[in-house]
């Protein structure tokens, strides 16, 4: 048996992308595994949830805790986790802000199955049937996790001592993390978000931003954009500008819009308002001097009509841990 502090990895509501930052870690995996003993990640090692149960309450050194708070069975591994280690990082945007699982909270959670098994053109369902939280057949009886009202991220449903947001969390961000935990002089103060950088995706962007103002936005497909020129100028809605640093600039280096999946920026509660802000900002109406509020309204719908989906544009990672949070009432 290792005599390696032990260390944890589990997925909740998730899509895998987390595991492979680890692994895209490289050779300095090596290193991690030389200061660590992997005892617990259901994509790597098979170590079952009974072992973790048997271990001495705070026996897991660090636990990488990515994937938002969906179903109870997530809840409940989250809340044995906590339990069962030192230190427990949100480890990726599921888990700090909710991310894509979290914009279910805009439905209620009964109706989270109708359009895959309900109203799906290609699903033939004449029974009507949906997976139930219990079954019975011959075999015994089946269950399987049951969805949550809401969609929570890890910090809402139990004490976290780190946060390290992406989606995933850039392998160089992650081995930056790993450094500062194990510093000779002692870990970052518990509640820090690390791997990030202390302003915005635009401070690692090369591109050249100006105060143009801008009469409408494009969808990515609609212009082939300058390759030196800030997006956002150009009237591509990249969220740069909202989003905390800590990618690298990855999307706008290659003509592609940061979509936000670092989260809002530091100081910043809701990212989706800060987006919103800045919009307000740069948008050039023409002179509206003697309009109607119809005709205001029609070119304010005109200039954003390349934003279809306002709520998975601007809160695509960060709906559960908004100010908003979802729909008040689901």
């Amino acid at each position: 048996m290792s005599d390696k502090p032990k260390i944890a990895m589990y997925w909740a509501s998730s899509c895998g992308g987390c595991e492979i930052a680890l692994v895209n870690l490289h050779e300095k995996i090596l290193d991690v595994d030389a200061a660590f003993n992997l005892f617990f990640c259901p994509c790597l090692v098979d170590t079952k949830t009974k072992d973790i149960e048997a271990l001495a309450d705070g026996e897991l050194a660090i636990t990488f805790f990515n994937g938002a708070i969906r179903t109870d069975e997530n809840l409940e591994m989250a809340r044995l986790l906590r339990k069962k280690s030192q230190i427990l990082i949100a480890f990726g945007s599921c888990a700090v802000e909710g991310c894509i699982p979290a914009l279910g909270n805009l439905v209620p959670a009964a109706k989270y199955f109708d359009p895959i098994y309900r109203d799906n053109l290609t699903t033939a369902n004449p029974d009507n049937i949906i997976p139930l939280n219990k079954s019975e057949i011959a075999e015994g009886s089946l269950g399987i996790p049951l969805f949550l009202k809401k969609v929570r991220t890890l910090g809402q449903v139990t004490e976290v001592d780190y946060f390290l947001p992406g989606c995933p969390p850039e392998p160089h961000r992650i081995w930056q993390a790993v450094a500062a935990l194990i510093a000779p002089d002692g870990p970052p103060p518990k509640g820090s978000v690390v791997g990030v950088g202390p302003s915005t995706v635009c401070a690692e962007c090369r591109r050249e931003r100006t105060d143009k103002k801008i009469r409408r936005f494009f969808r990515t497909y609609e212009i082939i954009p300058n390759q030196t020129e800030c997006l956002l100028d150009q009237g591509i809605l990249c969220m740069g500008i909202a989003t905390r640093e800590g990618c690298g600039g990855l999307c706008p280096e290659v003509n592609m819009p940061c979509t936000g999946c670092y989260g809002p920026p530091a100081g910043r509660l809701d990212q989706g308002a800060r987006m919103t802000a800045a919009i307000g900002s740069i948008l050039d109406l023409g002179e509206v001097k003697g309009l109607g509020e119809k005709e205001l309204h029609g070119r304010i719908d005109q200039a954003l009509g390349a934003i279809p989906d306002y709520a998975g544009t601007f809160y695509k990672y960060s709906l559960a841990g908004s100010i908003l949070g979802g729909r008040e009432k689901l």
